[in-house]
């Protein structure tokens, strides 16, 4: 997919130092340098379709020189965390230095000791709720859960939680993950809940929990992995996953087959991720300098290009920074007025409850 990117804003040296105490240590200079010799950078659960993530790769190894070590494509968070763990003392190719992981998963990985800090130059435009004060986590994007639906199968496009119960939907409906690891398939799960819970946040994991197992019990409910080709086959033809991944499959695809994507009318979960390096990191320079690209204006808009809405969105917007091309890409501002941001307290309570309920209450072996 070709990307015509901006030209990236020089980042100070100074800025960097001005930060945080954290930063401080090493300047923008020495940074790059040390990057230059470790010579790699170690990334996990980057699909090239997800956010836009192919080109934002491309981009940040032709400006800086570094080869880019892609693991596990299709890992979930918690496999991303599990990556950490199980890498501690490996300085090999199987050690990540970043993760991308959903919002809460940062706090637990901090705790477990898996995470070093560092704040970038332009921490002070990320919002104050979707950091760790001390830097070792910081969000990068948000979505929200959609319906990803192949209209060449189905005919009746659904339109809003409850509907995906009726008998127009057998063997049709897919989650894009495992809801035990999977962060984007554990929102799903709470995103049901919310809807047939009438918003209480609460009550939404016990909720969305009992609305799969009614899913799987009317034989709506497909226990694999949703994808692009599972999609076009049929296999899988509504797959419940994030705006930004749906619309990048519909771009994919090219009409064949006709993909629609619908933010429900109830139960809009905004989910946000978050990046952070490993304290265990083979490449600690190569992680912080991938850092700043990522939340520079460029790396920004880069995610932007994919379909996310880039944690820095409403700096760049109140900037002009945000091409009209871009804006116009979007789904209608209206469709996500509905939002809701689930806090970190909220999402932990949820996933607890999926996460360790799902087979008991479900029943369903997704893979």
């Amino acid at each position: 997919m070709t990307r015509k990117w901006l030209s990236l804003i020089p980042i100070s040296a100074l800025a960097i130092m001005a930060s945080t105490g954290l930063a401080s240590a090493q300047s923008m200079d020495q940074i790059m340098a040390g990057a230059k010799s470790e010579g790699t950078l170690t990334v996990i659960a980057l699909p090239h379709d997800w956010c836009g993530y192919g080109a934002v790769i491309d981009a940040f190894k032709a400006k800086y020189g570094l080869a880019v070590n892609e693991l596990n494509p299709d890992a979930g968070s918690g496999d991303e965390v599990e990556a950490i763990k199980a890498n501690k003392g490996n300085t090999g190719p199987q050690a990540p230095d970043v993760i991308d992981v959903g919002l809460s998963f940062g706090p637990q990985a901090r705790a477990d000791g898996l995470l070093q800090p560092y704040k970038v130059s332009t921490w002070d435009t990320i919002p104050q709720s979707a950091k760790d004060g001390d830097g070792y986590w910081y969000g990068d994007y948000y979505g929200v859960l959609a319906f990803e639906v192949n209209t060449d199968i189905v005919k009746k496009v659904p339109t809003d939680w409850a509907d995906l119960q009726g008998s127009d939907y057998k063997n049709s409906i897919a989650l894009a993950g495992d809801p035990r690891t999977s962060n984007q398939a554990i929102q799903g799960v709470f995103a049901s809940g919310l809807s047939a819970a009438g918003g209480d946040v609460s009550k939404a994991g016990d909720a969305g929990l009992k609305f799969f197992a009614d899913l799987n019990k009317a034989g709506n409910f497909v226990p694999t992995i949703g994808k692009a080709a599972s999609l076009a086959q049929g296999a899988t033809p509504i797959i419940l996953r994030w705006d930004y991944n749906a619309l990048a499959d519909r771009d994919t695809l090219k009409g064949n087959p006709n993909v629609q994507v619908v933010v429900p009318k109830t139960g809009v979960v905004a989910g946000v991720y978050i990046q952070a390096i490993s304290a265990y990191a083979p490449h600690p320079n190569a992680a912080k300098l991938w850092m700043e690209y990522l939340y520079s204006d460029e790396g920004q808009l880069g995610w932007l290009k994919g379909y996310c809405h880039p944690i820095r969105f409403n700096d760049l917007a109140s900037n002009n920074k945000i091409p009209a091309d871009m804006m116009s890409a979007l789904p209608p501002a209206a469709n996500y007025a509905k939002a809701v941001f689930p806090t970190l307290d909220q999402q932990a309570q949820a996933k607890g409850v999926i996460t360790k309920q799902w087979d008991s209450v479900v029943g369903a072996n997704v893979h």
